[in-house]
C-alpha cells in the first residue's frame, strides 16, 4: 500500500510577498495610469497631436484592461496567479517600448492598448486574486498591505519621471521605466511563490488575518452580485473623476490655483492613513464598515465645502482622500467577504467591469458639469456617495437575512 501524498506545502508568509508584490504594482502603476500626466504634453508636441489625445489613447487602455479583467481572473483561480502577473510583465514592457517608439498617433494608440492588456492582467484586481489563490479567506491583511505600499506610486513615480524627462526626453523616461520593470519589478515577481496545485484555496498560514465575517460566506446571489457591482459603479465614478479634477474643484469653491494645487496633495496621506487604520484598528471588523466609511466620505466632504464655502477645502481633501483610500482595500476584501475565495479572480473581474466602464468616462462628465454648473457638479458626486451607503444597507439586510 502506497503512503497518501504528501500535503502542499504552506504558503509564504503574506509579510515578504507582500513586500514583493507591493513594490511590484507601484512600478507598474507609475508607469502605466499615471505616467501621462507628465508625459502627455512632450508627446503630444513631438507626435503632432494634443494632450487630450494622450489621456483619450489612455482611456482606451482602461477599457481594454476591464474587458480583459475577468479573463485574467479565471486564469489565475484555475492556476498560478505568479505566471499571469509575469504575462502582464512582458505585456508593460512591450507596451512601454512601443511607446517608446511610437511615430504618430496610430503607433501610440497601439502602444496604449498593449498597456491596457497589460493593466487588465498585472494591476489591483489581478494582485488581490493571486493574493486569494495564495491565502484563502485570510487575504485581507495582504491586500491591505499591497494597496499601501503601491500607494507610494505616484508620489515617487511623478518626480521620478519628471526627472528622467528632463534628463533624457520622454522616450528616455519611457526607457527608464522598462529598466526598472526589468531591474526591480521582474526579480521581484520571480521571487512570488506558486500557489498550491489544489482546487480550493490553501489554509491561513499563522500570520495571515481573517476577512472579519465571522460565518463561511454562502454563494454569491445574483441580487447581491448585481448590488456589489452597482456600489463599485457609483464609488468608481467619484474616485476617479474627482481625482482627474481635485484641483478644479478647490478653485470652483474659491481656492486660487497655487492654494488648490497644494491642498490636493494632501488627499494622498489622507489615503495612506486610511490604509494603515484598515491594517490597525479596522481588521478587527467586517469590511462592510470600511466600505461605510469609504462611502460616506465624499458626502461628508461635500457638505463641509459648501457649508464652509473655501474653509471647508481642507476638510473637502480630508475627508475625501480617506474615503479613496479605504476604496481600494474595500474593491478587493468586500468581495471576498461576502462570496468567499472560490471563483474569486472570475468573479471580481466581473463585479468590476461596469464599473471600470463608468469610470473611463468619469472625467469628461465631471468636467462638463464643472465646467457648466461650477459647485453644483459635486451635487452629481454626493449622490451618488449616498446611493452607495443605501446599497450598503441593502447588503447588510440581504446578508443577516442568509444567516
Amino acid at each position: 500500500m502506497s503512503p497518501p501524498p504528501a500535503p502542499p506545502p504552506a504558503p509564504r508568509s503574506p509579510r515578504t510577498v507582500v513586500l514583493a508584490l507591493g513594490t511590484a504594482q507601484a512600478v507598474a502603476w507609475a508607469s502605466s495610469f499615471y505616467l501621462p500626466t507628465l508625459l502627455a504634453a512632450p508627446m503630444a508636441r513631438e507626435l503632432g497631436t494634443s494632450p487630450p489625445m494622450v489621456f483619450a489613447a489612455l482611456s482606451a487602455a482602461l477599457l481594454v484592461g476591464a474587458l480583459v479583467s475577468p479573463w485574467a481572473g479565471r486564469r489565475i483561480d484555475a492556476g498560478d496567479g505568479r505566471r499571469m502577473l509575469l504575462r502582464a510583465w512582458v505585456l508593460f514592457v512591450a507596451g512601454l517600448a512601443a511607446l517608446a517608439g511610437a511615430q504618430g498617433l496610430l503607433t501610440l494608440w497601439l502602444a496604449w492598448a498593449l498597456l491596457g492588456l497589460a493593466m487588465g492582467c498585472g494591476l489591483y484586481d489581478a494582485a488581490f486574486a493571486t493574493l486569494v489563490r495564495l491565502y484563502g479567506p485570510a487575504a485581507r491583511r495582504a491586500i491591505s498591505g499591497i494597496t499601501l505600499i503601491a500607494g507610494f506610486a505616484s508620489t515617487v513615480g511623478w518626480p521620478l519621471t519628471a526627472w528622467m524627462e528632463a534628463a533624457w526626453g520622454w522616450r528616455g523616461a519611457i526607457g527608464g521605466w522598462i529598466a526598472l520593470h526589468t531591474l526591480v519589478a521582474l526579480p521581484l515577481l520571480l521571487s512570488l511563490p506558486r500557489a498550491p496545485a489544489t482546487a480550493s484555496p490553501p489554509p491561513p498560514p499563522a500570520d495571515a488575518t481573517p476577512t472579519g465575517a465571522a460565518d463561511t460566506p454562502a454563494p454569491a446571489r445574483p441580487r447581491q452580485l448585481l448590488l456589489v457591482a452597482l456600489l463599485f459603479v457609483c464609488l468608481g465614478f467619484v474616485s476617479t473623476s474627482v481625482a482627474t479634477h481635485l484641483p478644479a474643484l478647490l478653485m470652483v469653491l474659491g481656492v486660487p490655483l497655487a492654494g488648490a494645487v497644494a491642498l490636493a496633495a494632501l488627499a494622498g496621506p489622507a489615503q495612506v492613513a486610511a490604509r494603515l487604520a484598515e491594517l490597525g484598528l479596522l481588521s478587527r471588523f467586517s469590511p462592510l464598515l470600511a466600505a461605510r466609511l469609504a462611502a460616506a466620505g465624499h458626502p461628508l466632504a461635500v457638505l463641509a465645502a459648501l457649508g464652509l464655502g473655501p474653509a471647508g477645502a481642507l476638510p473637502f481633501v480630508l475627508l475625501h482622500g480617506l474615503g479613496n483610500g479605504l476604496l481600494t482595500i474595500v474593491r478587493g476584501t468586500l468581495p471576498l467577504a461576502l462570496f468567499g475565495a472560490a471563483g474569486y479572480g472570475a468573479r471580481q473581474g466581473w463585479i468590476a467591469l461596469p464599473g471600470r466602464l463608468v469610470g473611463a468616462a468619469s472625467p469628461f462628465v465631471l468636467g462638463w458639469l464643472l465646467e457648466h454648473h461650477g459647485r453644483a457638479a459635486l451635487g452629481l458626486t454626493a449622490t451618488l456617495g449616498l446611493v452607495a451607503l443605501l446599497i450598503l444597507a441593502l447588503l447588510r439586510i440581504d446578508n443577516h437575512a442568509r444567516r
